[in-house]
């Protein structure tokens, strides 16, 4: 039996319904993580950007500076935080250089990496230069 990759996982022992409700929070997360980078200040320019090479949940400016932002939506912020793992980064990071190389418009940002932690009933932790796409 073949395991596919999908997204949201294909963990073994999560049924379809578990998988589904994890999405649903995450895109919720999503949404508040966008809501709060716009009141800071930030233009929103593209969102679950999809490629080969990754996956990146928000790309937003603000000025020269370009943040590619993760967002972990989870049970706690603790947890949440726990769950950027370092081939998750190198992913994020390989798709956000090829999202720049379709983007020359943007040659002249500071690209920089982002997480935005979401839990229930509290205000979304938003962590700047979390980590650098070299380490």
């Amino acid at each position: 039996m073949a395991i596919r990759n999908r997204p949201g996982g294909n963990r073994p022992g999560r049924s379809k319904a578990s998988r589904q409700a994890a999405w649903r929070r995450g895109r919720a997360g999503e949404t508040l993580a966008i809501v709060c980078l716009a009141l800071r200040g930030y233009s929103i320019l593209a969102r679950g950007v999809k490629s080969r090479l990754g996956e990146i949940d928000i790309v937003a400016r603000r000025g020269r500076m370009l943040a590619f932002v993760e967002v972990k939506a989870r049970e706690s912020l603790d947890h949440a935080a726990e769950a950027l793992l370092a081939r998750q980064r190198r992913r994020i990071a390989r798709a956000a250089a090829g999202f720049l190389a379709s983007r020359p418009e943007l040659a002249g940002c500071q690209p920089r990496f982002d997480v935005i932690l979401v839990a229930p009933w509290r205000w979304p932790r938003h962590i700047i230069n979390a980590w650098r796409a070299d380490s």
